[in-house]
């Protein structure tokens, strides 16, 4: 059998590989002396004014005793470089390995435009420092609205809100509810300059928040000067009545002290009382978490009772307090909706003091 047609010439092969868009040359693996190189290579990587440089000398940047131990260990290694080609240099991959060719311990270098990749890669840069800042603001966001919500709610409410996308009413029978309010509000609102009434009413109400949450307790919410919190729910608490009523007599403390050193005096009415109320988490669109039930009307009654600055409690929460407060009996009072009631004022805090 013949043998086949031969194929391109040995000189054919070399025009060919000359004439490829890709940059191909082949060093000696020793003296890094350029055996050849094809047009593209010589225009990435042109030689200086010696003919004879190494290939080492060519490629700028590249750490050679790195690269030829990577040669020497896997026969293989990679160069991230730029071309010196004008009017722009281009950024470069160079794949080298090893190779023995004719006998002689050689070096294949192949170079390639990385400009798409690079763009590749800056893009894919951007997208994810944007995507990065976007997850950062929408955190943000998820924060304050966590910290709105928990304004308005419990945490534990709002924990049960966030897991499954409604709460359940729960039935609390043994919680005690603070009712404050301020005397002579509508006059002070209607006389002085609303911005300054508003102000002192908002410092007045943080250091109430400070204070109710010192105690375990929960503010509920404001009603324009009045105040409502609760203890013993979501979370019960056997102290829920000692604590509500430590909460009261430091509420006034607060106010005697705010008024020794400020123009406006403050004065408030407060009604705590004891005994069952429902709490829930109300409306659809605007989240609202309110309590409502008995103890929640007689809190009402109480403070509305009471005379300035004065403390009055119903006899359940007298007979729930756990330590020795200083009360005393204001007698029976017909209370709407509950009949004769004893009622007490607290006068004192007990001789262990928190």
């Amino acid at each position: 059998m013949e043998d086949a047609a031969p194929g391109l010439s040995d000189a054919a092969r070399e025009d060919v590989l000359k004439a490829l868009e890709t940059a191909v040359a082949v060093a000696d693996l020793g003296s890094g002396e350029v055996l050849f190189e094809n047009s593209k290579f010589f225009k990435w990587f042109p030689a200086p004014v010696e003919d004879d440089a190494a290939v080492w000398e060519r490629l700028p940047g590249a750490d050679w005793d790195t690269v030829l131990a990577r040669l020497d260990r896997r026969g293989s290694a990679s160069i991230d470089t730029e071309s010196a080609g004008k009017p722009r240099t281009v950024p470069v991959v160079v794949a080298l390995r090893r190779a023995d060719l004719d006998g002689r311990a050689c070096i294949v270098l192949e170079a390639r435009d990385a400009s798409r990749q690079r763009e590749a890669e800056y893009m894919l840069d951007s997208y994810s420092k944007m995507a990065e800042r976007q997850n950062r603001e929408l955190n943000k966001e998820k924060e304050k609205a966590e910290r709105l919500l928990l304004n308005i709610m419990p945490r534990l409410v709002y924990e049960e809100l966030k897991d499954y996308g409604t709460t359940t009413p729960n039935r609390f029978d043994a919680a005690s509810v603070l009712m404050v309010d301020f005397v002579g509000f509508t006059e002070m609102a209607a006389t002085r300059e609303p911005g300054t009434v508003i102000s002192e009413l908002n410092d007045i109400f943080t250091a109430f928040d400070r204070i109710v949450e010192l105690f375990g307790s929960e503010r509920i919410k404001t009603m324009g000067d009045g105040y409502m919190a609760v203890s013993g729910l979501p979370e019960g608490n056997p102290d829920h009545a000692t604590n509500l009523v430590k909460v009261a007599i430091r509420m006034r403390r607060y106010l005697r002290r705010r008024n020794e050193s400020h123009p406006i005096p403050w004065q408030c009415r407060i009604g705590v009382a004891t005994g069952p109320v429902i709490g829930s988490v109300v409306g659809i669109q605007k989240y609202v978490y309110d309590v409502f039930g008995p103890a929640v009307n007689l809190a009402a009654r109480l403070e509305a009772f009471a005379d300035p600055m004065q403390i009055v409690i119903c006899k359940v929460t007298r007979d729930a307090l756990s330590e020795e407060f200083e009360v005393r009996s204001l007698g029976e009072e017909a209370i709407k909706g509950f009949g004769e009631i004893e009622i007490y004022s607290v006068d004192g805090e007990p001789s262990t003091r928190r």
